[in-house]
Formats: C-alpha cells, structure tokens, sequence
C-alpha cells in the first residue's frame, strides 16, 4: 500500500543476476481478488512471487487464483488474517483525516509507526516513504484501503501452498508481527522463517542487506 516499485529497489539489483525481474503494479483493481486478476493477465506462464505488506494479501490470493501458475512464493511483512474491527476503524479514521493539504506531511509523520525505532529519524527513509505515497496519491491509496479492509481470511488457504516459500518479517514490526509470520510458516508445508533483526514493517528498504541475502538463498535453491 501506498508503495512504487521504488520499495524494491534494492532487490531489482539483487535478483536481477539470476532471471528478468518486474515490479508488478498494484494500482488496478477495486479489491485485493481484481487486482491479482490484474496482475495474473499481464504476468509471464510461470513466474516465482514475492510481496510486501499488501503486496502478501495480493499473493495469497494468485495462490488462491492460479496457483499453477508460481514456483515459488516469499511473503514479506504480511499475514494471512483479515483486518480486524480495531484496524478497520483505525484505517477509516486516517482515511476521514487525509487531504491534499496534509497528505505529505502525514506521510513523513507515518514514519516511526512503519521503522524500527534505530531509523525513525532516518531522512532517507522519510524522503522515501513521502515520495512513493504522493505518487500513489490519494485517490489510489483510498482504493488500496478498502481493498485492504475488505480483503478475506487466507489461513485456510496456506495449506495448499505446495511451492517453495519464504516468510520474512522484521523483528520489530508492529503492522504484521513476527507471530503471524510464524502462523504462516506453521500452516505453509516446508516453509522458510527469517526474522530480520532491528527492523521494523518495511524491510526491504530498512535493512536491504538482510533481505536481498534472503530472497538470493530464496531463488538459487
């Protein structure tokens, strides 16, 4: 949510050594089942998967859609619940709350909520999450939310999952903790766990290091 292909920067880099990588967009789509419908017409037969944060609720349901379709799958900072009532309302608050003349200087706030608390103050980062959220824009980021709100409850679903998987999380994450990283890994046969230490819910640009070395042992094996 709220994220360009700038979230993968790191990892383009990093992957790119061992086949063609694209950055899927997540702008199509009224729910999260249209936008993987979305994403699935405009992917190759067969490709390997990896998500962030929505980006996880976006695989799990082409794992749902086309299963047949991935060889191997990471989810990074996700889960497979749905929202809860508590979250839902929390989202419908800071949706009421945005407009064009503070959406910036809401985004730079949203910082310390997303990092650990080492990179709070990281301008970087900052800059980073302000430039990828006024590119998504309002509009787009209201329909990720609903999607998001309205999305369905996948952890009947991890059994199913029969491709190699990564579940990554940062050890401090308070969006998808570390504990519904574990679910997923206990429901997913053979899945990977790696909890990357002092970080936060956006790994791959908190600690690209960590994360790269994981998707690279990821797609070689």
């Amino acid at each position: 949510m709220l994220c360009t292909p700038e979230i993968f920067a790191s990892q383009i880099t990093a992957l790119w050594p061992y086949g063609p990588v694209t950055v899927a967009s997540t702008l199509e789509g009224e729910t999260i089942a249209e936008m993987a419908a979305a994403i699935l017409a405009a992917a190759p037969p067969r490709f390997a998967l990896a998500g962030i944060s929505m980006g996880g609720f976006i695989e799990l349901e082409i794992m749902r859609q086309a299963p047949e379709r991935v060889i191997k799958l990471a989810l990074l900072d996700t889960e497979a619940r749905p929202d809860t009532p508590e979250q839902t309302v929390q989202r419908r608050a800071l949706l009421a709350e945005v407009h064009i003349g503070n959406f910036a200087a809401l985004l730079a706030l949203a910082l310390p909520a997303i990092v650990h608390p080492a990179h709070q103050n990281d301008p970087v980062l900052r800059d980073v999450n302000v430039r990828m959220g006024l590119t998504v824009g309002i509009e787009r980021w209201a329909r990720q939310a609903e999607a998001v709100m309205a999305r369905i409850d996948y952890r009947p679903c991890l059994p199913a999952i029969s491709v190699p998987t990564l579940v990554l999380v940062g050890d401090s994450d308070t969006f998808t903790p570390p504990d519904r990283a574990e679910e997923m890994v206990a429901a997913i046969p053979g899945a990977r766990l790696v909890v990357v230490p002092e970080c936060g819910h956006a790994s791959t640009i908190e600690q690209p290091d960590a994360v790269n070395r994981a998707l690279v042992e990821w797609i070689t094996h």
